[in-house]
């Protein structure tokens, strides 16, 4: 639930809704039956609060209908639930499965450009080319890292390539600023 919340708002935001919505409703079935009114009010705070409670109840119903309140553990059954496709499905695989995936979000198709693995930009292709290069054992945590590593350094418009740990394996080294005290005050802390 908490990676189809996480559409069009931070982390930061979804994590500070979901230990309550986990408490209501814990497994699909109770989702299923979650009152519209009571779900959009906890889901407020976040972007498209609506439209994703909305989402939430239907992913409940199907799961309780189509998979009897189990959340199905393959990419095909899991994209054919409301508010899931590739993205979100590597995500619940990796995460909650440990079934190898590659999660192609803006930070990692972004690295995986700069680092030169790839030069495309549709998520698919990234993720068929990436995944060509790596053991699919690595996967999960490849894409954590170059997700919190996108975050935190190696920003779209201003990379922070002269504090970056892997400058002087990057290809795209001096895209951002390289004087090391500049580029230390873009580093971005992790928010707790």
């Amino acid at each position: 639930m908490a990676t189809i919340l996480s559409a069009q708002t931070t982390d930061v935001r979804v994590n500070s809704v979901t230990p309550a919505l986990f408490r209501r409703w814990p497994d699909p079935a109770a989702l299923a039956g979650a009152d519209r009114t009571e779900l959009e009010e906890l889901l407020r705070p976040l972007g498209f609060y609506r439209a994703k409670a909305e989402t939430l109840l239907q992913l409940g119903r199907r799961v309780l209908e189509d998979f009897d309140d189990v959340v199905p553990r393959t990419l095909p059954e899991l994209v054919t639930l409301p508010g899931v496709g590739r993205k979100t499905a590597n995500v619940v695989l990796g995460n909650a499965f440990g079934v190898p995936g590659i999660t192609v979000d803006t930070h990692f198709g972004r690295l995986a450009r700069r680092f030169g693995w790839t030069t495309q930009t549709d998520p698919d292709k990234v993720e068929a080319e990436v995944g060509a290069l790596f053991p699919p054992s690595d996967w999960v945590m490849l894409c954590h890292h170059l997700i919190w590593h996108g975050r935190r350094r190696c920003h779209a418009r201003r990379p922070a390539c002269g504090a970056c740990p892997v400058a002087a394996l990057c290809p795209a080294y001096g895209e951002g600023e390289t004087d090391p005290v500049k580029a230390a005050a873009l580093v971005r802390e992790p928010r707790r």
